[in-house]
């Protein structure tokens, strides 16, 4: 495994958001879905597309908290433009577990 440095680290972005928008992406190669995520009032709304689809149906996603990093450059993914990446554990089946704080926290605080 290749080692980074702290000042790597510190490049990515990582921050707190609230799910406000989840709806199947209907033109991804694999199923996914089309998320809108609230970073609060200095981050603002990122769209992200999501390969959640084995553990998360797109109402139960609302109001969810996740943590993702907004600072990779946009992917363009058929029609859409994913603006951050939210992360996840990923398991043996290749299920994605989202990550989230383990209470409520303001939008847009940063991971450490």
């Amino acid at each position: 495994m290749e080692t980074i440095t702290w000042n790597d680290f510190e490049k990515v972005r990582m921050h707190v958001g609230t799910i406000v928008k989840a709806q199947v992406f209907e033109k991804a190669r694999n199923p996914a879905y089309q998320l809108e995520v609230d970073f609060g009032a200095e981050i603002g709304l990122k769209r992200s597309s999501a390969q959640i689809t084995k553990l998360y149906q797109p109402e139960e996603l609302i109001g969810r908290q996740v943590v993702a990093v907004i600072n990779f450059p946009v992917k363009q993914i058929a029609n859409f433009f994913s603006e951050c990446l939210v992360l996840g554990v990923v398991g043996d089946e290749k299920e994605i577990v989202l990550l989230q704080p383990d209470r409520p926290v303001k939008n847009g605080h940063r991971i450490a």
